[in-house]
Parts: C-alpha cells; sequence; structure tokens
C-alpha cells in the first residue's frame, strides 16, 4: 500500500497482548500539517501509527508491530493499557473545537482500504474497531458524531447491527453499555457519558446521553452483536 514514511520519535515497545484492536482519532487541530508536527514532536510525547490526511494521503509514522502513543487512559472490555494491544490511526478534521465537519469521500475510501488489510492481517474482530470516544469517553469525543461508522460496516469493517437483528434482548442500560465493552457506569454522571459515547458510535442522531426508545433499541442491539461476535458468531 503506498503511503508516506513520516517516522516519529514517540513510540515504545509493546508490552503485552497481541494487536487486537483499531483505535480511530481525529486530529482536533486546525490544520492536518500541525497534527503531523505534533505527532513527530520528542516534546508532545504523543504519535498514532498512521495519519490520513483529507485529501487521502496516508502518513506511516509508527511501525504496526511497535507501541504509539494515542489511547492514553482507556479501557474496553475489561481490558486497559490500550496502548498495548491497538493500532492508532489519526484522521485529519479539526473537530469540535475548530470547526468539525464530515469526512471527506477520499479520505474515508483510503481509510476503508488501509482497514482492509489492518483487519485482515491482524484478525482484527469487529467489535474491536473502536472510536477514542468509545474508549476514553470521560475524556474523548472523537472521531465523532460526523463520522460515518455504517460505510465502514457496508464494506465489512467494523459493526453496525440493525435494530432487530438477533433476538434483541432488553435489559438494565448499565449492563448494556458494560456488555458492549465499556466500564460499567456506576452513577448518572458516568451513565451519561458512556450513553453519549455510545450515540456519537452506534446512533449519532441524538447525541444527548439519554436513554430515549430508540437509544435503548440500539444498545440492544449492538451489545446482542458484540455477544454473536464474541461467539464466533455470524454478526
Amino acid at each position: 500500500m503506498l503511503m508516506i514514511e513520516a517516522p516519529s520519535p514517540n513510540w515504545d515497545a509493546r508490552e503485552q497482548g497481541r494487536i487486537d484492536m483499531i483505535v480511530l482519532h481525529y486530529t482536533g487541530m486546525p490544520s492536518g500539517a500541525e497534527a503531523l508536527a505534533r505527532l513527530r514532536d520528542p516534546v508532545a510525547k504523543v504519535s498514532a501509527h498512521f495519519l490520513l490526511e483529507e485529501d487521502g494521503r496516508l502518513f506511516r509514522l509508527v511501525a504496526e508491530t511497535e507501541r504509539a502513543w494515542h489511547a492514553g487512559v482507556s479501557y474496553w472490555q475489561g481490558q486497559e493499557r490500550l496502548n498495548d494491544v491497538s493500532i492508532g490511526i489519526e484522521i485529519v478534521n479539526p473537530g469540535h473545537e475548530f470547526g468539525y465537519r464530515p469526512f471527506p469521500d477520499v479520505q474515508m475510501r483510503r481509510l476503508r482500504t488501509l482497514l482492509d488489510d489492518l483487519v485482515a492481517r491482524f484478525h482484527i474482530r469487529p467489535d474491536r474497531v473502536l472510536a477514542h470516544s468509545d474508549i476514553a469517553p470521560d475524556r474523548k469525543e472523537d472521531p465523532g458524531e460526523l463520522f460515518d461508522w455504517q460505510v465502514l460496516a457496508r464494506a465489512g469493517i467494523g459493526l453496525w447491527p440493525e435494530v432487530g437483528a438477533g433476538d434483541g434482548a432488553r435489559g438494565d442500560v448499565a449492563d448494556l453499555l458494560a456488555a458492549i465493552g465499556y466500564r460499567r457506569p456506576h452513577d448518572p454522571v458516568s451513565l451519561r457519558t458512556a450513553l453519549v459515547a455510545f450515540q456519537r458510535h452506534w446512533h449519532p442522531y441524538a447525541v444527548d446521553g439519554q436513554a430515549d426508545e430508540s437509544t435503548l433499541e440500539r444498545l440492544a442491539a449492538v451489545a446482542d452483536a458484540v455477544s454473536r461476535v464474541a461467539c464466533g458468531e455470524p454478526r
């Protein structure tokens, strides 16, 4: 795959587990050039494995076999220290602070090509292709509600079950969030935070942290799909 080599000094050796997760970010800076400079700045102490520009140019900053510093304090499906087991992809977009906008088609096409390769090579389960906001909902909101997870799912990447797929059994909201992978909420604030993260990824039509009927339906469908994938059943 054609890409531009732009090595970052911000990496070290992986310490635990095999690579089994991909985390998608947006850069959240005014320009891609500024984001690339920051990810290569040794003072910043942040990086990712790849940076994808809006025009489709792809930069490799850190080898997939090494640990990039992109996830930070994070949690998913009982696991922490997710830099050890994940590949991080920074997608150029100014983000909520600098003029959040839809991700261009050319950028999404290039992302699908990259993800096809990574998912195949590292055998990434669909419930392990995630947003930064999924694994750090109290700190992050990227890549946000304008990111088109559905178009990736149609290409066989990630998880986007239809409502009504499977048994769709309802349950306690906190239980459903934990079954999907989020850290179990223990109070109203953490519950709303996790629900907002869920909605950004799987129900972007109402990112308000409220467990309304449509959000509950989506929660049940995603929890059911995660359970099926974990058991090796078709999603």
